[in-house]
């Protein structure tokens, strides 16, 4: 993995947040499609990544608000896990233009790191199964590979197994 200190104009907060803590990260862009609906899916195609390897970032409604939920592009959310995982009775997904003006990101593009407010963090447990993993570096099309465990430090978050498979990886 190369430090990416200079990102040839890709600098996003999420990046910025890594330089910054002087964690070695890699930049992978590609080619993003307007009309793909599967983000996660399509960075995971375009990069050639396992479905289990690379994670999207979904915001969620808890009783204390909004929190994070880091899990693998192979599956869903378990949002009674999550709950649990907070310590909290019930979760559910979050209002997209709320996540958005919280946040700082666009939906698509929404990365762990870097946002406007930091939100309570859970990351799947089964990231820790992985040297590096990829995520979103804060704009569709961009993606951040990088150890988990920088992850978890950078966000402060908890791993719980919050991620239900919803179809196998590849």
């Amino acid at each position: 993995m190369s430090k990416s200190k200079r990102t040839g104009g890709q600098g996003t907060p999420a990046t910025v947040t890594l330089t910054q803590a002087d964690v070695d990260f890699t930049l992978h862009p590609y080619d993003h499609d307007a009309d793909a609906q599967a983000y996660g899916e399509e960075a995971a195609d375009a990069l050639g990544v396992p479905y289990g390897q690379i994670f999207k970032t979904l915001v969620a409604e808890v009783e204390s608000g909004l929190a994070v939920a880091v899990v693998p592009v192979a599956g869903k959310l378990d949002l009674k896990a999550f709950a649990a995982a907070l310590k909290s009775k019930r979760a559910a997904m979050a209002d997209a233009a709320k996540v958005e003006r919280v946040t700082g990101y666009v939906v698509g593009g929404i990365s762990p790191l870097g946002q406007r407010k930091r939100l309570p963090t859970v990351i799947d447990a089964s990231a820790l199964d992985f040297e590096t993993i990829y995520f979103s570096a804060g704009r569709r099309g961009l993606q951040i590979e990088t150890a988990p465990s920088e992850l978890v430090r950078l966000t402060q978050a908890i791993t719980a197994p919050i991620g239900k498979t919803g179809q196998p990886p590849r």
